[in-house]
C-alpha cells in the first residue's frame, strides 16, 4: 500500500489510537503534510481521521469527564477541528509518553510559523506539476479574450499588452507594472480609455489601500462595465472621483446608469466612516448614480456562523464526534435535530438559518448585478471595506452569470485567477498561514521568502468557501450549464486548504511572486490530469449543454433560496446522504453507461417512431465523450 505522497514524509507516529467518531482503533502517523489514521482491523486508510495539516483549525484536549461514559478514565483525548467541517476525536492511553509526545509536537506542526514550512514548498520543482505559462501571461491572455483579440504569446505581447489592448470605451493600463500604484491589484488593469496614466496615479488618494475603481469585466457590444474597489476615503468624499464618473461610459441616446453596489450593511458602512472609511452615500448626489447596500456581513460575522454550523452538522449527523457508538444512539432524534432538549436544539436549527441567509444574500446581490448589466446595459461598481472579500465574491459570482465563459473549465480557472488572485483576496490570512510579513506583521517584500508570519486568528474567514457554495447552488438551479460538477467544486476548496499547491498561498501577487510559488506544484495541472486520465471522471458534468445557456444567467429571486450544499458539509457526517445513494451520482452513471450501449450513428428500430413512443434518453452534450 501506497501510504505517502511525493516528498511527504513521516515526522511521528502513534499506535493503539482509536478513532472516536467510528470506534475504531489504528494507527496515527504525523507527516510533514497530513494526519494520517489507518485502521488496525483492515490495514487501509481511514479518510474520515486523516486531514492535511493547514486544514486543521485547531486541536485541543478534552478533559475526559466530558465523555467518562464513553472513554475510560485512563484515556486521553484530543479534539481535531479541521477548515472542512471535520470534528474528529481521538484517544489514547493517558500514560503512552511517546504519543504524548507526539501529539503535542503535532500541535506546533498545524500552525507553521515559516511559509517555507508549508508542504508545497517541500515539494521540488518538477517542470511538469509547475504552472505554465505563468500568471502574468494568463492574466493578459484573459484581457486579450474579453478584447475579443487573438492571444500570441510573445516577448513584445506581454511588455506591450496595453497598446493592443483597448476600445472606443477601455483601455489596459500597465502603471502597475511594479505594484507601485497599489500592492495587492494586478499588474495590468482595464480602465475608462477617458482616464489617463496620471489620472489614474491621482486617484489612489480615494480609495482605501489604494484599491481604485478598475474594471473586472465588460460587455464590448453595449459598453457596460462591472468594476470593483475598496470603500472610499471620508476626507475626499465632498468631491465625486474622476474615475468613477469615467466608468459612466457615453451611450448614443442617454448617459449610462451607474450603479454602486456596498457590499455592507449600511449601519457598518457610516461605522467606518469613524475609521476614515465610509460610504458613497455621505455626499455623492449625482443624477445618474444610484448607490444600493447589500446587507453581506462581515468576515467575522461569516466566521461565527460557519463554526455554529459545523457545531450543528456534528451534533445532528449519522456519525458524529461525540463517540456514542451506533447502535448506543437514538438515531430517529439526531437526524430530526430533536434531543429532547428543545430549546438547544431550536438554537442549532437557527444557526443553519443564519448560514443559508448569507448564502442567499451573497446570490440574490450577484443576480441584481448581472440583471443591471444584462437588461438596462448599466455599468455596476462593487465594493465592500477593503474590497478583497465580499467584493470578490459578488464580482466573481456576477462574471459566472455574465459570461458563459466561466462555467467551463478554462474559465473558471481564469475568473478565479482574475478576481480573486489578482485582485489580492487574502488567502493566507483567512486561513490562517503565514505569508511575507516584517516584524510588525506588515507585508515587507524585502524580506526572505520564508518570513515570520503574524496573523490573528480572528482574521480567518471562509470567504472563499461561500462564494463555491454560491455556485453549488447555481449548478442545481442550471444542471445543464456548467461544465464542471459539484464534486469538483469540492475538490477544488479541499486543495486550497491542504497547502499541497503554491497557487493560493500569500495574499497577492506581489507577495506570490516574491515568494517564488510558481515554483510549487500547481493544482490546476493536476486538476486538468485528473480530468483528462477519464472520460467519466467526476469532475466531469454530464449534462452539460453550452447551447442551452449561452448567454446571462439572471435566477429569479424565489429560486435563489438555497439549501446546504451535502457534498461538502455532510460527507463527514452523512455520508450516504451527501451524494444521494452509494458510490455517488458518477459511479451510477458508470454502471448505467457499462450496461446500456451507448447509440452511435446506426439508427435504432424505434427511431422512426413519433416522438411520444420513442425512449428517450437525455444527456448532455458531454456524454459524446464516451
Amino acid at each position: 500500500m501506497k501510504l505517502f505522497l511525493e516528498h511527504e514524509k513521516a515526522l511521528d507516529q502513534g499506535h493503539s489510537v482509536t478513532l472516536l467518531n467510528t470506534n475504531e482503533a489504528g494507527t496515527l502517523t504525523v507527516t510533514n503534510f497530513r494526519l494520517i489514521f489507518v485502521s488496525k482491523a483492515t490495514e487501509c486508510v481511514v479518510e474520515l481521521g486523516t486531514i492535511p495539516l493547514c486544514a486543521i483549525e485547531y486541536l485541543k484536549d478534552v478533559p475526559t469527564k466530558d465523555l467518562q461514559k464513553l472513554v475510560p478514565v485512563d484515556r486521553s483525548i484530543i479534539k481535531v477541528t479541521g477548515h472542512d467541517m471535520r470534528v474528529l476525536l481521538f484517544s489514547f492511553n493517558s500514560e503512552n509518553k511517546p504519543l504524548k509526545a507526539m501529539i503535542e509536537n503535532l500541535k506546533k506542526c498545524i500552525k507553521p510559523a515559516h511559509l517555507g514550512h508549508i508542504y508545497a514548498f517541500s515539494c521540488k520543482p518538477i517542470v511538469d506539476t509547475v504552472c505554465t505559462p505563468s500568471m502574468r501571461v494568463r492574466l493578459l491572455k484573459e484581457y486579450h479574450r474579453l478584447f475579443k483579440k487573438m492571444f500570441v504569446q510573445s516577448a513584445s505581447t506581454c511588455s506591450n499588452g496595453q497598446d493592443q489592448l483597448q476600445n472606443k470605451w477601455v483601455r489596459v493600463s500597465e502603471l502597475n507594472s511594479e505594484y507601485e500604484l497599489c500592492p495587492s491589484y494586478p499588474v495590468w488593469l482595464i480602465i475608462p480609455k477617458s482616464i489617463s496614466d496620471k489620472e489614474l496615479l491621482a486617484s489612489t488618494e480615494y480609495r482605501h489601500s489604494c484599491r481604485i475603481p478598475a474594471i473586472s469585466w465588460f460587455d464590448p457590444g453595449s459598453g457596460a462595465v462591472l468594476a470593483r474597489s475598496s470603500q472610499p476615503y471620508t476626507k475626499y468624499l465632498a468631491t465625486t472621483e474622476p474615475l468613477l464618473l469615467a466608468l459612466q461610459t457615453p451611450r448614443t441616446d442617454a448617459p449610462r446608469k451607474l450603479y454602486i453596489v456596498d457590499a455592507r450593511p449600511l449601519a457598518k458602512a457610516f461605522a467606518n466612516a469613524a475609521k476614515g472609511g465610509g460610504t458613497e452615500l455621505l455626499s455623492y448626489k449625482h443624477p445618474h448614480i444610484e448607490i444600493w447596500n447589500c446587507r453581506i456581513e462581515n468576515i467575522h460575522a461569516m466566521a461565527g456562523s460557519f463554526s455554529g454550523l459545523r457545531d450543528y452538522v456534528n451534533n445532528y449527523g449519522s456519525i458524529s464526534s461525540d463517540g456514542t457508538p451506533l447502535n448506543q444512539r437514538d438515531t430517529i432524534s439526531r437526524l430530526a435535530g430533536w434531543s429532547g432538549r428543545a430549546a438547544k436544539s431550536v438554537a442549532h436549527i437557527s444557526k443553519l438559518q443564519t448560514w443559508l441567509g448569507h448564502i442567499h444574500g451573497i446570490l440574490a446581490a450577484a443576480s441584481l448585478i448581472t440583471a443591471k448589466i444584462t437588461v438596462e446595459s448599466a455599468s455596476v461598481l462593487v465594493h465592500c471595506s477593503d474590497g478583497w472579500d465580499r467584493t470578490s465574491q459578488l464580482i466573481g459570482l456576477s462574471c459566472l452569470l455574465l459570461d458563459p465563459y466561466y462555467r467551463t473549465f478554462n474559465g473558471f480557472q481564469a475568473l478565479v485567477e482574475k478576481d480573486w488572485l489578482a485582485f489580492g483576496h487574502k488567502f493566507a490570512t483567512r486561513m490562517g498561514l503565514p505569508t511575507i510579513m516584517d516584524e510588525e506583521g506588515r507585508p515587507d517584500y524585502n524580506l526572505p521568502w520564508n518570513g515570520d508570519s503574524l496573523i490573528p486568528s480572528k482574521e480567518r474567514s471562509p470567504v472563499m468557501l461561500q462564494w463555491l457554495e454560491c455556485i453549488a447552488h447555481l449548478m442545481c438551479l442550471y444542471p445543464c450549464a456548467f461544465q464542471f460538477s459539484s464534486k469538483f467544486l469540492v475538490d477544488f476548496m479541499d486543495h486550497i486548504l491542504s497547502c499541497r499547491f503554491g497557487n493560493f498561498l500569500c495574499n497577492s501577487e506581489r507577495e506570490r511572486e516574491q515568494a517564488d510559488v510558481a515554483s510549487c506544484p500547481c493544482i490546476w495541472k493536476y486538476l486538468a490530469d485528473l480530468r483528462a486520465s477519464d472520460t467519466l471522471h467526476e469532475h466531469w458534468n454530464p449534462f452539460y449543454d453550452p447551447d442551452k445557456h449561452a448567454g446571462p444567467i439572471i435566477p429569479p429571486a424565489p429560486a435563489l433560496a438555497p439549501s446546504l450544499w451535502p457534498q461538502f458539509y455532510l460527507r463527514w457526517s452523512c455520508p450516504l446522504e451527501s451524494h444521494g445513494g452509494r458510490g455517488g451520482f458518477h459511479e451510477l452513471l458508470k454502471e448505467k453507461m457499462a450496461a446500456e450501449p451507448i447509440r452511435g450513428a446506426e439508427i435504432s428500430p424505434d427511431e422512426n417512431l413519433p416522438a411520444s413512443g420513442r425512449k428517450i434518453r437525455v444527456v448532455g452534450s458531454n456524454i459524446k465523450k464516451l
